[in-house]
């Protein structure tokens, strides 16, 4: 019987459908972790948007600290600019995926800071829209509205 098994199988190492099966395997696996890391790129992406609206906040409230005004839309986002580490209102896309401003709200006194997101970027509004439930800020339709209290 020993002589019949040898007889057969006369080369060492793995049969072709054997490093088929595996190679299958190992592309199944890696499918998977793309999907996953994909959903984690949207959702650093919108963590990293929120983070920037707050610091943004922070550089207005310091900005009234000094000067005793909020800023405005037209004059004030040089100054603005000066209290933050990276200049993220008056470059012309400080984000490749939208752009941030401070706007006026319904009353004089009302100051938000809005990040506008740029079409295209689904998986990012998906997930701006599950952080703004329970959060401090809005999202609706493309904006992300984060009022600066007072």
């Amino acid at each position: 019987m020993k002589k019949i098994f040898r007889k057969y199988r006369k080369a060492k190492g793995f049969t072709l459908v054997e490093l088929l099966i595996v190679i299958i395997i190992i592309g199944i696996l890696a499918g998977m972790m793309m999907l996953a890391t994909g959903s984690a790129t949207d959702k650093a992406e919108a963590t990293k948007i929120v983070s920037n609206m707050r610091n943004i906040k922070a550089a207005a409230v310091m900005y009234y600290a000094d000067e005793n005004k909020w800023p405005t839309a037209t004059t004030d986002y040089p100054s603005v600019d000066s209290y933050m580490d990276t200049a993220l209102l008056t470059t012309a896309s400080a984000d490749q995926k939208g752009k941030y401003t401070i706007a006026e709200g319904s009353t004089s006194s009302d100051v938000k800071v809005q990040f506008v997101l740029n079409t295209g970027n689904d998986g990012i509004s998906k997930k701006l829209a599950q952080m703004a439930e329970g959060s401090n800020f809005t999202y609706s339709g493309t904006t992300a509205t984060m009022p600066i209290s007072r």
